[in-house]
């Protein structure tokens, strides 16, 4: 009788902690998506989700992932220079949500402009991160009228130069030797022109730049002083588009757009000096350096073709070359 009594207890109380464990427990999902450009479809990086005051911010290519547990949430979607998105979403499943987000318009009201929020610090758990939008970079002065993302950089908190118009860089002590430079992923060894004046990065090809000056992720290896990872732009997958500038010494042209509509694009953009053909009437033809010259061009191509919102393929090349002519004609050659 009383084993009898002791078992009713022990299974009524194995059924009470049954029912309260499922009760108590909630499954969790997963929404992903991409952030884009409402107007080209271009991927947004360092883009803010959040949700009930947590959330993540998109990488490199556009793509954010949160997990959650089942319920409804309002989620929020930022980024700089454009307008904020808000959806409400009821989760229960793991899921797909792409964010479309459209340019603000100029407006005549006070704008006021923070450098990094305040609870930056504390938030962040990348260290010693610092992101640079082309946006930001044009808004700079510049030389010849030629943007130049390394001379920007020598600009930055713990970051000099390698001396007076070189664009390699000494990160908190390091050399520039020291540094691993990305251009989509693929090494860069040299990254100057005229012997380290210019960089080899064209600025209508370049969409964002990363320098990480400490505390570098796995995926980059073992590094002693920084890493500066340099992204292209993917094209406009929703039309045709064309840029170029004209500058003292150099001139540029960038033309982007769809191969397939909202599936594929590509970007071909191309800068070549012109020095030599400035310096060329002041050389008269008795000169004996008559013909000499110098001049250096750069070619970005991109192309990217989205199979699936989970399959993607990118392709992109660069060349470049210094071309240096030098001619004597005076005694002994």
């Amino acid at each position: 009788m009383i084993l009898s009594l002791f078992m009713k207890k022990l299974i009524f109380g194995g059924l009470l902690g049954l029912v309260i464990q499922t009760t108590f427990s909630q499954n969790k999902f997963t929404i992903s998506g991409y952030v884009r450009d409402s107007l080209s479809a271009e991927s947004l990086i360092g883009a803010s989700v959040t949700v009930n005051g947590n959330g993540a911010n998109s990488n490199q290519y556009g793509f954010y992932s949160i997990t959650l547990p089942e319920g409804s949430y309002a989620f929020s979607c930022s980024y700089v220079g454009y307008q904020s998105l808000q959806q409400k979403i009821a989760l229960f499943g793991n899921m797909r949500l792409n964010f479309f987000l459209s340019p603000k318009k100029s407006t005549n009201e006070e704008v006021i402009v923070y450098s990094k929020r305040r609870d930056a610090n504390v938030k962040n758990a990348q260290m010693g991160k610092m992101d640079l939008t082309m946006n930001q970079v044009k808004s700079l002065p510049v030389l010849f009228g030629e943007v130049d993302i390394m001379k920007t950089l020598q600009l930055l908190p713990g970051v000099s130069n390698a001396g007076e118009g070189n664009t390699g860089l000494y990160v908190r002590g390091g050399g520039p030797d020291q540094n691993l430079i990305l251009l989509d992923d693929a090494i860069v060894y040299n990254t100057g022109h005229l012997f380290g004046f210019f960089s080899i990065f064209n600025s209508d090809a370049i969409k964002n730049t990363t320098l990480i000056k400490g505390g570098f992720p796995a995926q980059y290896g073992g590094r002693l002083s920084s890493v500066l990872d340099v992204a292209m732009q993917e094209g406009n997958m929703n039309k045709f588009q064309a840029d170029g500038g004209i500058g003292l010494i150099a001139s540029r042209i960038s033309i982007q757009g769809p191969i397939k509509k909202k599936k594929a694009s590509f970007i071909v953009s191309g800068r070549r000096t012109y020095i030599d053909l400035l310096v060329k009437p002041f050389v008269p033809h008795s000169s004996q350096f008559y013909g000499s010259g110098y001049y250096f061009y750069d070619l970005n191509t991109k192309v990217n073709y989205q199979f699936s919102e989970k399959d993607r393929l990118y392709g992109s090349g660069y060349f470049g070359r210094d071309v240096f002519d030098f001619r004597n004609s005076g005694p002994g050659f």
